[in-house]
């Protein structure tokens, strides 16, 4: 199985191991990337002596033959390199959200829509263990129709969105697309109905202040006492990721969002995010409810609980496997292997990419204008 790098980032490496693993036949044979001496650096002369290494991934589509390409450039690149892959018809696994702007998401599905190219979009939360065991018992009909959904995802890591290129809104497109795009996407796999509003609300409360722009928290005389600083954490052992101060004036990014979402049913859905939260206060879940019952579950605890609403009864079921994404990126590893040898269609199609990012999309557009916004997509 010949890979096809576009933009060898940390997580599309990640998921390169995780497909190693499972078949020793997957093997990386061109990568295109601006960083391409370092890569090959780290990589080793073993390793790099093997690969292509392409300035341009034009070169890679033209010249060479590939079984699949990933995509795992910096976010605001997704949807141009897929928009040029695309019509080639080499199985792709795209990185998320697969776009950052309006423009973009018609352009890629637009060429989408012109080609027969099967996409494995990077959704690891709608095929982990525990989504999939949520969606055979919602399915089964046990608490009945779900007529309520309250989610929330309270991020233990969120440091990484202020003291990175993360911090970038322009490279990002805000953190609906970077987060909430997965659990839209969930919560739209368990429900199956359209949605077609949504209104949302964002505030900076904690990561702001008056630090000089471009200040790296190593220049910076607070560096040991500071709770967010990269140089304290390094200090303790705990791994920083980025090393820019976060009480900048140029700090990008929202800390908390939340929004509503309307469904073609006339439910809704409330949906909440934090990116101060940290350690045992990380959650991300959601809970269900229906006539008959509530479910909720929660990814860090691994487990679900089945409220009955009539019988004085909780079920409660408990994930025993650990695995990278809750046990997601293994299920999407292996059916993009499956999907590259022409056995299987995508578990996470590029059709339901392009509505998770056009819905944060609107609910940027909501925060930003205090509207409500349809959800209109075909």
């Amino acid at each position: 199985m010949k890979l096809g790098i576009i933009g060898y980032g940390r997580r599309i490496r990640s998921m390169i191991d995780e497909m190693i693993k499972l078949d020793s036949a997957c093997e990386i044979r061109a990568i295109a990337d601006v960083r391409n001496q370092e890569i090959k650096r780290e990589l080793g002369e073993d390793v790099s002596e093997k690969i292509a290494f392409l300035d341009h991934p034009e070169e890679m589509l033209q010249c060479m033959d590939l079984d699949g390409i990933l995509i795992g450039t910096r976010c605001s690149l997704h949807a141009e390199m897929a928009s040029r892959v695309l019509p080639g018809g080499i199985p792709l696994f795209l990185e998320k959200p697969v776009a950052t702007n309006k423009e973009d998401v018609i352009r890629l599905k637009q060429g989408y829509d012109a080609s027969d190219t099967e996409v494995v979009v990077s959704f690891p939360l709608r095929v982990a263990p525990l989504v999939r065991t949520v969606k055979e018992i919602l399915d089964s009909g046990k608490i009945g129709t779900v007529e309520h959904v309250q989610a929330f995802n309270n991020v233990p890591y969120g440091g990484v969105y202020y003291h990175h290129w993360y911090r970038d809104e322009n490279e990002t497109g805000g953190l609906f697309l970077q987060k909430a795009t997965h659990d839209f996407d969930y919560i739209n796999y368990l429900l199956d109905i359209k949605p077609t509003m949504i209104s949302a609300m964002v505030s900076k409360q904690i990561f702001k202040g008056n630090k000089p722009a471009g200040l790296k928290c190593v220049d910076c005389d607070e560096q040991d006492t500071c709770t967010e600083s990269t140089v304290k954490m390094q200090k303790v052992h705990d791994t920083p990721i980025g090393e820019y101060c976060c009480f900048a004036v140029d700090t990008g990014n929202e800390d908390s969002g939340s929004a509503l979402i309307q469904y073609e049913t006339g439910m809704h859905v409330s949906y909440s995010q934090n990116f101060f939260a940290r350690k045992k206060a990380a959650a991300r879940g959601a809970r269900l409810l229906g006539y008959k019952g509530t479910l909720e579950f929660d990814f860090y605890t691994n487990t679900i609980k089945v409220y009955r609403h009539h019988t004085p009864m909780v079920e409660t079921y408990e994930m025993t496997d650990e695995a990278p994404h809750f046990g997601g990126d293994v299920v999407l590893a292996q059916n993009f292997i499956d999907v590259m040898k022409g056995k299987a269609k995508s578990v996470a199609p590029l059709e339901d990419g392009l509505l998770s990012a056009y819905m944060c999309l609107k609910a940027s557009e909501s925060a930003k204008t205090n509207t409500f916004q349809k959800i209109e997509w075909s």
